[in-house]
């Protein structure tokens, strides 16, 4: 008999980078995939650095030889595609931590627990942009 999705045990942590919010859910399983926003992360993320960039915290934090497979499901909204893979690494990187505390030191020297605190400065009044400022004359 399967096992029902709503008993399984998951562990759930919250990503965020400039304005994407990415929802992390990991559990153990014996098969290992990855999911963003119902389809194959493959599939969502098309250039190979993003795709390296949301497996980071499991191909470099967790200790060498570890042999757990993860499913992995993220649902990801706002900001731009990178902002968003940036965004679930924070997560994942955080659900990692919870699950195996052991873990977080390695992931904290990497960087990856710490989150990214820059975003667009608005733009202010009397201005082009947020410090741009229009064309001096003296006359």
């Amino acid at each position: 008999m399967d096992k029902d999705k709503t008993t399984e045990k998951y562990i759930e942590a919250i990503g965020r980078r400039k304005t994407s919010t990415a929802r992390v859910r990991i559990l153990e399983s014996s098969k290992a995939n990855f999911v963003v926003n119902e389809k194959d992360a493959k599939e969502y993320f098309k250039t190979e650095g993003e795709r390296r960039l949301i497996l980071d915290p499991m191909v470099k934090g967790l200790p060498t030889g570890s042999g757990k497979k993860w499913s992995v499901e993220v649902h990801v909204k706002g900001g731009g595609v990178h902002s968003q893979a940036e965004a679930i690494r924070h997560g994942l990187s955080r659900a990692l931590a919870i699950f195996n505390p052991e873990t977080r030191g390695s992931l904290k020297d990497l960087g990856f627990l710490k989150r990214d605190p820059r975003a667009k400065e608005r733009r202010k009044f009397g201005l082009k942009k947020a410090r741009k400022a229009p064309q001096w004359s003296k006359r």
